[in-house]
């Protein structure tokens, strides 16, 4: 059986931009993809929790450290300059490879930088 699984989240990150004339994305602080386990390209889900919207685009790096979250093209109408989303990456996972993944939840302060990143095991979230 294969399950799909959240494998990185970055937590809570604070929209810095949003470009309606660009073809499509999210762009991303390297930094933050990189903690978060979030390669170039990689399809990831957004949310917004100021209104509930949710896109799914690729991600793309930005500058590292420049704390940019940026929607690029159509998800610009959902989100707006400050907003706080949830930003998911997700992946297909067999039996065994669930045993060895690493859930990455990156929390980051208004700034979007990191203050604190978890990094858990199935068993430790079953409390196991």
């Amino acid at each position: 059986m294969q399950r799909y699984m959240c494998k990185g989240k970055i937590h809570r990150a604070t929209v810095t931009m949003a470009e309606l004339d660009y073809p499509g994305s999210i762009t991303i602080d390297k930094v933050l993809m990189k903690a978060a386990d979030i390669l170039p390209y990689e399809i990831v889900q957004v949310t917004n929790l100021r209104n509930a919207a949710r896109w799914k685009t690729y991600a793309i790096p930005g500058e590292a450290n420049s704390g940019v979250i940026c929607l690029n093209g159509p998800p610009a109408l959902l989100f707006e300059k400050n907003d706080l989303v949830i930003i998911l990456s997700m992946g297909v996972f067999d039996e065994e490879e669930l045993k060895r993944l690493r859930t990455k939840i990156v929390h980051v302060n208004n700034l979007n930088e990191i203050v604190k990143i978890w990094e858990n095991e199935l068993t430790e979230a079953w409390g196991d």
